[in-house]
């Protein structure tokens, strides 16, 4: 996940330079914010499985539960309740694929004003359509672009032409001090000693309004961002002092995937945030699955950021008996990622380990082989002759917890079975437990790459025509569970005069892509 520096003035920046408000100054915005026209007060509930599973009262801040199943409904319309008037007749126009574009609409219909809201042509359908179902006939959708960038460069060229005013995503004051009256109302709700308040960051409006509100009020208590590991701009961002923009995001917490945080946002967090962690994808899913049994409603990934790191924080601590609070963003999901939630929840949530076990091709070996798993369940077995002497297995299996999958590796090297913890491994839990087959004879010279293709028309027939005609690919595995992109693994037999130029012709595809040639588990089974 490379990134750089950047200015302060970028073309990705999502408003105008807010002038420099103090806290109090931020304090009186969120108390004065006009939100409850249209968003409401959500519940603080505990979630009672998962506080008794880690020994400390985690509550959830529900804002899944807003109208539009976000919090976004709340930054949206203070900003557009707070324009001047001609300028709110005239309309408003913003850029968005996501929970944003339909706070925006239902802000719209509400004030009874005309929305542009210009999408990418890559938005699922979904989300098109509950942009049309909140505004109504005042909402004029527009797709254009393959990404957001390009949907926002469309959208500033129609707003000079029509002459509407662009509502922000992030970056401005009043939809900060919008998103800060969920701070406001967890202290007002939560008067009882509280350790920390966890709140998921995309370009970051959520939690510096919220930061800033706490840490006037009860600066005792913690603050902590949370994002995902590969989507990490205010991360890296406070690490370095300035704002970082990352080269790419990953995809899966969507509703977070932003390479620019603002610099208002930036400039608060910096100031009033005591910490930001990073979570996996795994956590996410089992987050989102741990929601679900204490609430029967599904998050989507940016959603469930909070309670990953509520977890994990409590854990790293070795917390007993503390208070948290994570805030449930959202859940606007797509059903088809559901699929992709519950194969990598297990996994998450320390319930499954996965192995790649080299077994003696002798009589015995197979009955020795699940003499030693015990009384374990088995989740997955995958079994392949690999030549007169060994076998490759792969094969899943229920844990207690994280460390049992390194106990469990070592008894079984110890036995006689050379074995690989896979539990960590995009490419076997992505790839290689959906995939049949073994090695190739006329695989030879292969190179295997991980790549995240962009689900929009044309984007596989411009990977294959960025490739030499004299490259040949020698295996092809796509994956994609109704998110903005699809894995996709790729084997190609580059010729030996071509090998130094392979990675440089990838590079040039801006595909988002891993070289994963070297990785054990296809080495064993693939190779």
């Amino acid at each position: 996940m490379p990134a750089h520096a950047v200015e302060p003035a970028t073309e990705h920046r999502d408003a105008c330079s807010p002038d420099v408000l103090d806290q109090n100054s931020y304090l009186k915005r969120i108390l004065n914010a006009r939100v409850y026209d249209v968003a409401r007060e959500t519940e603080l509930e505990l979630a009672r499985n998962l506080s008794t599973r880690t020994g400390n009262a985690i509550w959830l801040k529900r804002e899944d539960n807003q109208p539009v199943f976000s919090f976004k409904i709340r930054g949206a319309y203070n900003r557009m309740a707070n324009l001047d008037p001609q300028a709110l007749q005239r309309g408003v126009i913003t850029a968005s694929a996501g929970n944003h574009a339909q706070g925006v609409a239902l802000s719209a219909a509400h004030l009874g004003v005309r929305a542009v809201i210009v999408v990418p042509t890559t938005a699922p359908q979904v989300k098109v359509d509950a942009v049309r179902a909140h505004g109504g006939p005042t909402v004029e959708v527009v797709q254009a672009g393959a990404s957001y960038t390009e949907a926002w460069r469309h959208a500033m060229q129609l707003q000079k032409e029509l002459d509407l005013t662009f509502i922000p995503a992030f970056d401005d004051p009043d939809v900060i001090a919008g998103q800060g009256t969920v701070g406001a109302e967890i202290l007002a709700r939560h008067r009882g000693p509280l350790d920390a308040i966890f709140v998921p960051i995309g370009g970051g409006s959520l939690a510096a309004g919220v930061a800033t509100y706490v840490k006037a009020v009860r600066p005792e208590v913690r603050v902590i961002g949370v994002q995902t590991q590969d989507s990490c701009a205010m991360a890296q961002s406070l690490r370095a002092g300035r704002r970082v923009e990352l080269d790419d995001v990953g995809l899966f917490s969507d509703g977070t995937a932003v390479k620019l945080v603002g610099e208002e946002t930036f400039r608060l967090c910096r100031l009033y945030l005591d910490d930001v962690m990073t979570v996996s994808t795994d956590a996410v899913c089992a987050a989102i699955k741990d929601v679900f049994e204490d609430t029967r409603s599904v998050l989507e990934p940016a959603g469930a950021l909070a309670v990953a790191a509520a977890k994990q924080y409590a854990q790293q601590h070795g917390m007993q008996g503390g208070t948290l609070v994570a805030v449930t963003s959202g859940a606007n999901i797509n059903f088809e990622r559901l699929r992709f939630v519950a194969d990598r929840a297990e996994i998450g949530d320390a319930r499954e380990a996965v192995f790649a076990v080299t077994m003696p091709e002798a009589r015995g070996s197979f009955l020795r082989f699940c003499d030693l798993a015990g009384s374990r369940s088995i989740t997955e077995f995958s079994y392949r002759i690999a030549d007169a002497h060994t076998a490759h297995v792969f094969v899943g299996m229920r844990i207690r917890d994280r460390a049992e999958s390194a106990q469990i590796a070592g008894a079984f090297t110890t036995q006689g079975f050379a074995t690989v913890n896979l539990t960590g491994d995009e490419l076997a839990k992505q790839h290689l437990r959906h995939m049949v087959g073994g090695r190739s004879a006329l695989a030879g010279g292969e190179r295997l790459f991980r790549f995240a293709f962009p689900e929009r028309p044309g984007a596989l027939m411009t990977f294959l025509r960025a490739l030499p005609q004299d490259w040949n690919i020698s295996l092809f595995h796509y994956r994609n569970d109704g998110g903005d992109a699809a894995s996709v693994l790729v084997g190609i037999q580059v010729p030996e005069a071509a090998r130094l130029a392979c990675d440089s012709v990838l590079a040039g595809l801006g595909y988002p892509h891993w070289d994963e040639s070297a990785n054990p588990a296809y080495r064993m089974f693939l190779a």
